[in-house]
């Protein structure tokens, strides 16, 4: 039996691929789901089915996808490109940090200016807490993936220093910041909801990436240079530059993120701002294939898992860390049946024996007869004149 690499890929495999994994994550999460004491079937029901069975539930699904859908376009556009940022959690950070700038102390500007004004700070803040490692890329060869991981606790520890310190709530205390006013605050979509308009900017986001990959000649040139580089540099496409911008962009979508959830649900700034959305930012990017359409897809799906294992826990008394295990095991599965959909097992048939021709038995020879003639020169006897 051999594993060969597949010479074309086919249209049904990547869906059956899918569809596997998710009949095998439900296997295996069985399991723990029954040694916590709940009915497997009655756990998925409520993670998957329950949530989208009200208004309300569907409005905090929408609520928690939104924050996801930011980090998951900001790491699928660096990913496609072939520059692997894992610090969406650390620009996330930093974007709520930006926003809450213009906040504290330009508190009386008119929300005409004051919410666009925060938001761009968040992207600002996002593109230049990538910037270093992008430019240590760039110039130095220091790998990506190490820089920007370690930058991550270093923006917590910002917002930490941050919040015990200067921007310490002048009101209680608290290690919180003070309240924003009603000007840097995000609009709820629908009164008594708490979606906000954050959501709509996310999804305007994934309409222009989507756009942008896939019917444009800069998505060309993104896939090429990421899935190629050596033969993208030889048909002229600037790796190097595309990677660099790429980088920028992705930190500025996700600080755009964490100054939509600042602005749009805390309304203060505080150190659980990020619920570790940048890191699940990476597994939905992921999952989604790099696709502005699988990012949301698979946004909605996560934010539908994290509403549906609070409503577990309280109802089956299943503990809420049970949603990470089913997420978490949704990725090992995917990302396995993906990678194994390029390879396929040749089964190598042994040729027919066939018996060798069995060795025959020497034969005696036949002793060669005696010439009866004299050796030497040629005898004259008879031979008279």
């Amino acid at each position: 039996m051999k594993i060969l690499l597949r010479a074309r890929d086919s249209r049904w495999l990547a869906p059956a691929a899918v569809v596997g994994a998710v009949l095998l994550t439900l296997l295996l999460t069985a399991g723990p789901i029954r040694l916590a004491g709940a009915n497997p079937l009655a756990a998925y029901e409520r993670y998957l089915v329950t949530p989208l069975m009200s208004l309300t539930g569907l409005g905090d699904v929408l609520l928690a996808s939104t924050p996801l859908i930011f980090t998951g376009l900001a790491v699928a556009i660096a990913f496609r490109v072939g520059y692997f940022n894992i610090g969406a959690e650390g620009q996330f950070l930093v974007g709520t940090v930006a926003a809450t700038l213009p906040a504290l102390y330009l508190s009386e500007l008119p929300g005409l200016i004051a919410l666009p004004l925060a938001l761009g700070c968040g992207a600002l803040g996002g593109a230049a807490w990538a910037f270093l490692p992008a430019w240590l890329k760039r110039h130095a060869r220091i790998d990506e993936v190490v820089t920007t991981l370690l930058l991550n606790p270093v923006a917590l520890l910002l917002v930490q220093g941050l919040l015990n310190g200067p921007w310490r709530n002048s009101e209680t205390g608290f290690p919180d910041s003070d309240r924003f006013d009603a000007g840097y605050t995000l609009p709820a979509l629908v009164d008594g909801s708490r979606v906000h308009w954050g959501l709509v900017i996310a999804l305007l986001l994934v309409l222009a990436v989507g756009i942008v990959l896939a019917f444009t000649p800069l998505g060309l040139r993104l896939k090429a240079a990421g899935q190629s580089p050596d033969a993208a540099r030889f048909s002229g496409i600037p790796v190097a530059t595309l990677k660099w911008r790429c980088a920028l962009a992705s930190g500025a979508i996700a600080g755009l993120g964490g100054a939509s959830q600042v602005l749009g649900v805390q309304h203060q700034l505080t150190a659980s701002v990020s619920n570790g959305y940048g890191y699940t930012g990476v597994v939905v990017a992921t999952l989604g294939a790099l696709a502005a359409g699988g990012v949301l897809l698979v946004a909605l799906l996560l934010g539908d898992i994290a509403v549906g294992a609070q409503n577990a826990s309280i109802v089956l008394h299943v503990p809420t860390q049970m949603g990470t295990i089913v997420s978490s095991t949704l990725l090992l599965t995917v990302v396995a049946f993906l990678a194994a959909r390029r390879y396929r097992l040749v089964l190598r048939r042994r040729p027919p024996r066939t018996q060798a021709p069995r060795p025959r038995a020497p034969q005696p020879q036949a002793p060669r007869p005696r010439s009866t003639q004299p050796r030497g020169p040629a005898s004259t006897l008879g031979q008279e004149r």
